[in-house]
């Protein structure tokens, strides 16, 4: 981990700018780096799937004033197993039990290619007004980025969705009424090698079964 400074920092639209450094923070067993504003409280959790599987999941998440930051991990590594062994207990001739075409058995393959729509689908359930759904791409892996107001408060959230090396992460940044949007956290999210250190790819990433992944540079 390092100290980034971070030059100038909007408080509100017509506040004043300030100095501030937030932490890069790494996780190379979960092949990520992003910054926070502080050393980010870290709580383990569960994720239940689009198809019911229970998945193993990590928050990380921080505050500045009134402003939240996190970024959850969910390990799709599992799903296979979890899937495939939950078809044996199916109906017999149900479809899920048959692995059809090329969507595995328990569809563990589907869980894995559509985890970020489903994710992205979550935000849709909240009482907020969905304000923009777009592809995107960080550092050359894609996914979603979302941008939604609370109904309740007027508060705005920034989120994006990723799927990389079986990992689902889903980051989020709100922010008060007015105030600037949180880029210094959702545009710095970067990937990593299992040694630690930064990837790029060459072409776009897609996390996806038979899909192979492109060289890096």
């Amino acid at each position: 981990m390092r100290l980034m400074l971070l030059v100038s920092a909007v408080l509100s639209v017509s506040g004043p700018l300030f100095a501030q450094e937030w932490i890069e923070f790494a996780k190379p067993d979960e092949r990520f780096t992003c910054l926070f504003p502080t050393q980010p409280t870290i709580t383990e959790t569960t994720w239940r799937s689009e198809y019911g599987s229970i998945l193993p999941a990590r928050v990380y998440s921080a505050t500045q004033g009134q402003s939240r930051y996190s970024l959850t991990v969910v390990d799709y590594n599992v799903v296979e197993r979890l899937l495939v062994e939950k078809s044996k207990s199916c109906p017999a001739g149900a479809e899920t039990c048959q692995g059809i075409a090329d969507w595995g058995l328990g569809y563990w393959k589907n869980e894995i290619r559509g985890a970020i729509v489903y994710a992205s689908s979550k935000f849709l359930q909240r009482d907020a007004k969905l304000t923009r759904l777009a592809w995107n791409s960080q550092q050359m892996v894609q996914g979603q980025e979302l941008q939604v107001i609370n109904n309740v408060d007027r508060s705005r959230t920034w989120a994006s969705v990723y799927m990389h090396e079986n990992r689902l992460i889903i980051m989020e940044g709100t922010v008060p009424a007015g105030y600037p949007p949180p880029d210094l956290f959702t545009q710095s999210l970067a990937w990593l090698d299992p040694s630690g250190k930064n990837i790029r790819y060459a072409t776009i990433y897609i996390n996806a079964p038979d899909v192979a992944k492109p060289p890096g540079r």
